[in-house]
């Protein structure tokens, strides 16, 4: 039989609104769940491990791209030693969206576009009354070490580093007049005071067993299609390729940063030839000094610094997802 349970984190942009009509509509289709109101970072981490070794069949996550990321961690048992991999707690067990947080990229992605709370909702009422596995899609997870590879964690949608990472730590400190204004404007406001702020750091990027290094703006790793409210970093990437999109950006004057934001949401930041595009299986990200070392920023959440070693866990997650965008 399958059991629910809502994970609500109320600090996410629009979950403390969202959720009486999430309840409302859950209750009128006659799904039966349990709930958590997540309390601090990491919360809903530890709430969904604890539910899936019960038997819980379903964890939705009612927040942003952070809540998310942090139940998909959930999913998963580390091993003592970071080098290897993590198992999957319940690989018949799934990761529902209900996104209400600041940018929803995830999500969007999955459709190409933004949907309405009530499309997720729906799709989740369909799962949890029929089971059905052709609502479930599979998808790749980022798994990564930082802090010297010795502080591991999962990443559903994006990692980013340099400016990236500096944006994600200024978007979570803003205040409650700047949480009023839309996703998109938060992380553009942001991405303007990180970039005064920022100087170039030496980094080497090892994909595979090909190495680049020179002085950076950006590094990022890449699974979902969007990034940072709508940025589309990778206009190539795919949940379920098997693949990472790395994309760094190299020599670009403030003036040519600013240009690249304006171009990003679209992809068009690509064709800039100081703009690099790879994909691999693993990659590494290094930095040479405690001064250059830069925060690493993993759907939405800063996780730590580099140098930091990331592997794809190729189809490692079901999703409650609906219909594939097309």
């Amino acid at each position: 039989m399958n059991r629910t349970l809502i994970i609500v984190n109320n600090a996410a942009a629009k979950a403390r609104h969202a959720w009486p009509s999430v309840r409302n509509q859950l209750i009128a289709g006659g799904i039966e769940f349990d709930i958590h109101e997540t309390t601090q970072a990491g919360d809903a981490t530890a709430k969904t491990q604890a539910a899936l070794k019960s038997g819980v069949t379903t964890i939705a996550a009612v927040g942003g791209d952070g809540t998310l990321s942090e139940a998909a961690q959930g999913f998963f048992q580390f091993a003592e030693n970071p080098e290897q991999l993590p198992v999957l707690i319940n690989p018949a067990a799934s990761l529902a969206i209900l996104p209400a947080g600041t940018g929803d990229d995830f999500a969007r992605g999955l459709m190409g576009r933004r949907k309405t709370l009530r499309h997720w909702i729906d799709v989740l009422v369909a799962h949890c009354r029929n089971d059905n596995v052709e609502a479930t899609r599979q998808t790749d997870v980022l798994y990564g070490t930082c802090d010297n590879y010795r502080t591991p964690f999962i990443c559903l949608n994006a990692s980013t580093m340099g400016i990236g990472g500096e944006t994600a730590g200024r978007v979570a400190r803003q205040g409650k007049l700047m949480r009023s204004l839309s996703g998109e404007a938060r992380f553009a406001a942001a991405a303007l005071a990180g970039l005064l702020a920022w100087r170039e750091r030496h980094v080497r990027i090892t994909i595979d067993e090909e190495t680049y290094e020179g002085e950076m703006n950006l590094a990022a790793v890449v699974n979902g299609l969007y990034a940072g409210g709508g940025m589309m970093l990778s206009p190539q990437a795919k949940i379920d390729d098997g693949k990472l999109d790395v994309v760094s950006a190299s020599g670009l004057s403030r003036a040519q940063v600013m240009r690249e934001l304006a171009r990003i949401h679209k992809g068009g930041h690509i064709a800039n030839p100081k703009v690099r595009l790879m994909q691999g299986t693993r990659v590494r990200v290094e930095t040479f000094g405690p001064e250059d070392a830069m925060p690493i920023e993993a759907d939405g959440n800063v996780r730590g610094f580099t140098p930091v070693k990331f592997r794809v866990m190729a189809a490692a997650l079901r999703l409650v997802a609906g219909k594939e965008r097309g």
